[in-house]
């Protein structure tokens, strides 16, 4: 069975400019789950990018690259139609999908999702997430309300009483080449969750999440 990754890292990201090359504590942010791919037990680690300087800084941290087409690079470009596009360029049976934009993951965790491919289609990582009360809010006549959500104000369950959620991370997804053919999702049929601790589980999609993330780092 040939395990490979994909790191689909495009160039023109809006909420920080430049983000996947974003310099992290002395590394492109890119670099950190190049490492854990790297790391893991992982046959080969790819790049799927639009981007000539994204592909010069993930081949040197010794990822191949895969270039891909800047009409699978927009905007509104869905991350499905880019592994579509690196599943009929590349060979594999196994294949992680991991986002450039989680730099605490670890390799163990790859692992262990690897591991728990010999008895499911498909594996994703998440973190436990505890109940909390949540709200909606709505805007009535100019005038804003706000409505619990699923619960109620007047029975507030104790937290402890309420069943514990589980929530993507959005660290990593794996799936087999014949379910993401088929499905044409990143993951189907019989899933299963690695679970990462919630100080794992931080994605940078912000300046915040960014200073967050180094000093965690």
């Amino acid at each position: 069975m040939k395990v490979v990754s994909v790191i689909l890292a495009r160039g023109g990201s809006k909420g920080i400019p430049r983000k996947n090359i974003i310099n992290l504590e002395g590394h492109p942010l890119i670099w950190y789950t190049i490492n854990a791919s790297q790391k893991s037990e992982v046959h080969e680690t790819w790049v799927s990018t639009d981007d000539d300087e994204i592909a010069v800084i993930a081949e040197d941290a010794g990822a191949l690259v895969l270039r891909r087409p800047p009409n699978l690079a927009t905007d509104t470009s869905q991350s499905e139609e880019a592994l579509l596009h690196f599943a009929d360029n590349v060979d594999f049976d196994i294949l992680v999908f991991i986002q450039p934009t989680s730099p605490l993951l670890e390799h163990k965790y790859i692992n262990q999702g690897l591991k728990l491919m010999n008895e499911h289609n498909s594996v994703f990582s998440a973190y436990k997430e505890h109940w909390q009360p949540k709200w909606n809010m709505e805007n009535i006549l100019g005038i804003q309300v706000v409505h619990p959500l699923e619960w109620n104000p007047s029975q507030r369950p104790r937290r402890q009483d309420v069943e514990e959620t589980y929530v993507e991370n959005g660290a990593f997804y794996i799936t087999s080449r014949k379910k993401l053919l088929t499905s044409k999702i990143r993951y189907s049929g019989n899933t299963a969750i690695i679970e990462m601790p919630l100080e794992k589980s931080f994605q940078v999609d912000t300046y915040d999440d960014l200073e967050l993330i180094k000093k965690l780092i």
